[in-house]
């Protein structure tokens, strides 16, 4: 996600001061335009229940337009719905909006023995 991110956003915006340019830490996390992370939650309030909320933060002090913020939300989604299923195929996983959030939601268990 961050890969696919970054090549279709690098050099729009300025990095955040802090922040160091794409590729060049031990951690995708730590460096580049995205930080995208996945946290776990039981899903209180939620539609879809626990699952994984998926934070995509852009790292710079630039005003980013919310047509833009929304364009890269919709993106990830979309990304996220093509990949899922490939790294997970035989587990019924979806990939949803859950209010304003991105959620990867349904079976969360790690199989049978």
């Amino acid at each position: 996600m961050d890969d696919f991110l970054e090549d279709k956003y690098e050099g729009r915006y300025r990095l955040h001061p802090v922040r160091s340019g794409r590729g060049k830490t031990s951690s995708k996390a730590h460096d580049g335009l995205f930080d995208i992370v996945a946290k776990f939650t039981l899903g209180a309030g939620s539609q879809f229940g626990r699952g994984y909320v998926i934070d995509v933060d852009v790292a710079t002090l630039e005003d980013i337009p919310q047509k833009v913020q929304q364009e890269i939300e919709d993106q990830a989604l979309k990304k996220l719905r093509e990949t899922i299923p490939k790294y997970f195929p035989d587990t019924d996983l979806r990939v949803d909006k859950d209010g304003k959030v991105i959620k990867i939601h349904g079976d969360l268990s790690l199989g049978t023995l």
